[in-house]
Order: structure tokens, then C-alpha cells, then sequence
């Protein structure tokens, strides 16, 4: 069978689009995913029709270890570019359903396309995240011979952010894994390590659930921005420096959606049998 594909990115955090077809099976997403023998990406987006009246396209995401994610900030991103195709009408409001939901997307004026997200949820069980002595702005944990402190956030799925003083020296290769599996996250969890720089500009790198880490990571930078807010650390509107590029978001603070602002390129069109 020949599978008609689009590749696109954002800020290098990869994806192959694809659409028409049944949702592929989870061993065939792993070996399309492989960056040696596949076509190689971090996520899979499969596309449908919409499933509701006021809904443009209707999507699902896919982890390269073939999993199903609950959501993705930077796939959403390039769903809208390419919903939109040539239109360039910054007025237009994208409709992106996907099964948890309708993310808002329009194009900016310089090109950068702009989702509005969910809400940070805190509450930890509805991250989801075991702690018996419920919502704290931070919790300890103990893994790999040592704890940490973290806090955690659902920004439709899951997320701890740890705060460092040098994101180059993190260690992320060795806590990412130990903690995205941890006990304490029943759904394992994104593992955002954050150097905030100043009020309105944060570095981060992020272990991705399913992935491993990425180039950028939308929902994590936004995970990231509401811990650094509800924290006192950071304003409504932060640059969050990832190592793929720059992102921006947008968030007044609780009770309001976060909106992730940035690039999605179409990269290009192929087919590859399976």
C-alpha cells in the first residue's frame, strides 16, 4: 500500500500529516517513525473529517512509540498551516477538533501561526499526578537516588516542570525517562526543565512522553509559562527559548486559555509504502 504523506515542523519538532486514510497500527507508526529506515518524526498527525458542524478538520496524535497523545501545541500549529493552504487571512479563525476538544488557530500578520490552548489545569489529579496532600505549588520527588522538586500541570496532557540554573547542564537524558515512567504519573508525563532568565524570557528543554526529547515541545513551553506565572516568576507574555528556536505565550493567568505563538512550515509532500 502507498501512503501519501506531508512532513512539517515546527521549530524542528517534527511531523508526518496524513489524511484520507484509516489510522495506521501502532508497530506500522513505530516503523514509519524510525529516522533510519522510515521517513522519521516525533509525531504523527492523522487527519479526518470534522465530527462537528463548527469544526474545520478533526485530528489525532500519535507519539513515535506509536501511542496515542492527548494533545500536541506545535502539531496543532501545523495542522492549522495546513488546513489553511494558501489562505493568508489573518482575520480567519481555524477550527482544529481533536478528541479532547476545539483549538482555536488563526495566521499572523508575520506569518507565525497562533493556537489557542486549553486551560492550565494544577489540580494533580487531574494531570494526572499522585499526591495525597493535594494541590501544592510544588512537590518532592524522589528518583534516581535523589529528589526533586517539581510542579505539575495538565495543559490537556500531562506535565512536571523542574526548574534548573542552566538548561545546557540539565540532566535531562537522565531524569526525562526516570520521571516521564515515574509511579507518581499513572499516564507517565512531559518533563519540562526550565531556566528562567528574566520576567519575560525563559529557556527549556523537554523530555517528550513517548518521544524522548525534542527539538520543541508547544504544550511544554506552555506548561512551563503558567508554572513560571502562578510562581510569580514570569509576566503574561513570555519568549520561551527552546533548542530548536523561539516560541512565544501568551497567558493572563488562571481562568483564561494560554495562546503558543510561532513558525509551521510545510517541509514537503511524499509517498512511502507500508
Amino acid at each position: 500500500m502507498q501512503l501519501s504523506f506531508t512532513k512539517m515542523h515546527g521549530l524542528g519538532n517534527d511531523f508526518v500529516v496524513i489524511r484520507g486514510v484509516p489510522v495506521p497500527a501502532a508497530e506500522v507508526i513505530r516503523r514509519l517513525a524510525d529516522r533510519r529506515t522510515g521517513i522519521g518524526f516525533d509525531q504523527l498527525l492523522w487527519l479526518d473529517e470534522p465530527h462537528s458542524d463548527d469544526a474545520d478538520i478533526f485530528y489525532r496524535t500519535f507519539n513515535s512509540d506509536g501511542g496515542e497523545a492527548s494533545q500536541c501545541g506545535n502539531g496543532a500549529r501545523c495542522i492549522a498551516r495546513y488546513v489553511a493552504g494558501d489562505n493568508r487571512d489573518s482575520d480567519r479563525i481555524w477550527r482544529l477538533e481533536f478528541p479532547g476538544g476545539l483549538v482555536n488557530a488563526r495566521l499572523q500578520s508575520d506569518g507565525d501561526i497562533a493556537v489557542e490552548l486549553v486551560e492550565p489545569v494544577f489540580e494533580p489529579d487531574k494531570v494526572p499526578f499522585l499526591a495525597p496532600e493535594g494541590r501544592q505549588d510544588s512537590y518532592a520527588v524522589e528518583v534516581g537516588g535523589e529528589v526533586v522538586e517539581l510542579a505539575v500541570v495538565s495543559m490537556g496532557n500531562p506535565h512536571a516542570v523542574i526548574q534548573v540554573p542552566d538548561v545546557v547542564s540539565a540532566p535531562v537524558a537522565q531524569l526525562g525517562p526516570l520521571l516521564e515512567s515515574h509511579e507518581r504519573f499513572p499516564n507517565r508525563a512531559n518533563i519540562g526543565f526550565m531556566q528562567v532568565t528574566g520576567p519575560a524570557h525563559i529557556r527549556l528543554r523537554v523530555f517528550e512522553r513517548g518521544v524522548g526529547e525534542t527539538s520543541a515541545c508547544g504544550t511544554g513551553a506552555c506548561a512551563a509559562v503558567a508554572v513560571g506565572r502562578v510562581a510569580g516568576l514570569l509576566g503574561d507574555d513570555v519568549t520561551v527559548a527552546l533548542p530548536g528556536g523561539e516560541l512565544r505565550v501568551r497567558w493572563p493567568g488562571e481562568g483564561a486559555p494560554v495562546w503558543l505563538i510561532g513558525e509551521a512550515v510545510r517541509a514537503f509532500d511524499g509517498v512511502v509504502a507500508i
